[in-house]
């Protein structure tokens, strides 16, 4: 038997899933911690967060919480893996782009201009002092740790209850989900492009699943992926994009890289070998890499 429940923050869906009712409660309690922590730490629309201070002191180091040192440490790993499409420098782009504040206040605006060009330094030029636990990026410049915080906390937050609760958890923020633990049977997940829409079905009984897309969160004239090599609202040959791997991160980077640069991604997906379903804006899906050829329709 297994019990869940579900809240917004982050401007996005928050479901947790246990399968011991009993730990459900104090499970939540200790999810909504630690995305309270993440939030202070990495928030982009928070002025006191430690990653806004650091965008604002650009040129200079900055102690920074080792918190912190473990999400940016988590940006980096993820550009350098996916050749620099998950880059976390794109933080200037995605508020030229029209991302400056909240989603559903960026919705709610009767006009959002045009999106501009913004420079993307590059995640090279970010400087991190893990054993001081200092951060600096150059002046002007601005991280956005969006693309894999999220991840990271899914990641970490199925990990940790499935090992003080000893039960099977299923975590699930936004597009990123990470299972731990052993489930009596696999987890029945939507695999959509949007909360509510007709989607397939699929079984995950460990690891990472993700779905990055530009039906999302997005506005009248652009959305929140960035291409590095732009510095503009990707617009490859996928719309959406889903991929299983053994962590949330790993999923999250390759999803994101296959919208934020297209075909460009796809090789090292494939020397990567997850599973990965990918939406064409004509609406064509294309399966890869062993993903899953009997779902259905959910």
């Amino acid at each position: 038997m297994s019990a869940s429940r579900t809240w917004t923050a982050w401007s996005c869906t928050v479901r947790l899933t246990v399968d011991d009712p009993a730990v459900l409660g104090a499970a939540c309690g200790e999810l909504k911690a630690l995305m309270d922590r993440v939030d202070k730490a990495a928030s982009r629309f928070r002025p006191d967060s430690e990653l806004s201070i650091v965008n604002q002191r650009g040129g200079a180091m900055v102690p920074v919480s080792r918190l912190l040192v473990d999400l940016v440490d988590v940006s980096l790993m993820a550009a350098s893996i996916s050749g620099g499409a998950v880059d976390p420098t794109v933080g200037a782009a995605v508020i030229a782009a029209g991302y400056d504040e909240d989603i559903e206040t960026v919705r709610r605006r009767l006009a959002v201009p045009a999106p501009l060009s913004a420079t993307v330094p590059g995640w090279q030029h970010v400087q991190l002092n893990r054993k001081l636990a200092l951060l600096g990026v150059p002046e002007g410049a601005a991280l956005d740790l969006g693309a894999t915080a999220k991840a990271w906390t899914a990641d970490r937050a199925a990990l940790v209850l499935s090992k003080r609760y000893g039960c099977a958890v299923l975590v699930e923020i936004g597009g990123d989900l990470c299972a731990a633990g052993q489930p009596a049977e696999p987890w029945v997940i939507t695999v959509a492009e949007r909360a509510g829409d007709t989607g397939v079905l699929v079984t995950l009984a460990h690891g990472g699943l993700t779905t990055s897309t530009r039906t999302s969160r997005c506005w009248e004239n652009g959305h929140h992926i960035i291409d590095p090599r732009t510095g503009q609202p990707a617009d490859g040959p996928w719309r959406t994009a889903s991929v299983w791997a053994p962590t949330a991160v790993r999923a999250n980077t390759f999803s994101t890289a296959l919208i934020a640069t297209g075909e460009a991604a796809v090789g090292r997906l494939t020397l990567a070998g997850h599973p990965a379903r990918m939406v064409a804006n004509d609406g064509e899906v294309t399966e890869v890499a062993g993903w899953p050829a009997s779902t259905q329709a959910a």
